[in-house]
């Protein structure tokens, strides 16, 4: 029986090499050398799915969507190649999101936070002004806090009690910020909008008037729109 995508945390089989990182054993940039696998229904899949359209890199950088071994044997048959290369006698499970060289058709990563970094710090989305900056130096640590906040408690299996106090002070945040973090679009954006859609449809959040405009708000946003079924 093919093995199926991963999407537990912790995951046992962590690969955490990275893009322009490092001396040794980093993989440097370059466009169309790089391949994501995502799963469909993953929040971290998703995450990625709407940062790359943010970043205009769905044209670089190659994505292949991993529905059910059935449906998408081939797509399974090149993600269990590129683990098998990357991990001698590889027999651990097969897990989305992972980003793959496509030049040694090996895994560079299944760190999700750690892909997010390196798509948002590719050159053509550094010297592009264009683009959001996803990931400002000033704005890190409370990326990070945000998003161990959404992990933790809001989910749809989080404690109800845990959740509600979440909700209530992301929504209490909104009153004095047009985005989850002042009045740019950053990284925390594109988590705060993941964890929320998880939840269940916008009717779910009506307690909360500020987070229920805000998902609408973003739905219209070309990278976000269409990206929930």
């Amino acid at each position: 029986m093919p093995k199926t995508v991963s999407l537990a945390a912790p995951r046992p089989h962590r690969i955490r090499s990275r893009i322009g990182v490092g001396l040794a054993g980093g993989f440097y940039p370059a466009p169309h050398r790089y391949q994501l696998y995502l799963a469909e229904g993953c929040p971290r899949s998703l995450r990625i799915s709407v940062t790359l359209e943010l970043l205009g890199l769905h044209d670089s950088v190659a994505t292949t969507l991993l529905t059910l071994p059935a449906e998408t044997p081939e797509a399974f048959a090149a993600l269990r190649g590129a683990y098998e290369a990357t991990w001698h006698h590889y027999d651990g499970p097969l897990t989305a999101p992972a980003l793959c060289d496509r030049w040694s058709g090996r895994i560079v990563s299944n760190h999700t936070p750690d892909i997010l970094r390196d798509l948002a710090g590719l050159p053509v989305c550094q010297s592009d002004t264009r683009l959001p900056r996803l990931n400002p130096p000033a704005l890190t640590a409370d990326i990070d806090a945000l998003r161990e906040l959404l992990d933790r408690d809001v989910t749809p299996t989080a404690p109800p009690l845990a959740r509600t106090a979440a909700l209530q002070s992301l929504d209490r945040q909104l009153a004095s910020h047009v985005y989850a973090l002042g009045d740019e679009l950053t990284a925390a954006d594109v988590d705060l909008w993941v964890a929320l859609t998880q939840l269940g449809p916008t009717e779910s959040l009506s307690p909360y008037g500020r987070l229920r405009a805000y998902v609408r708000r973003l739905d219209a946003h070309p990278a976000f729109h269409g990206k929930v079924r």
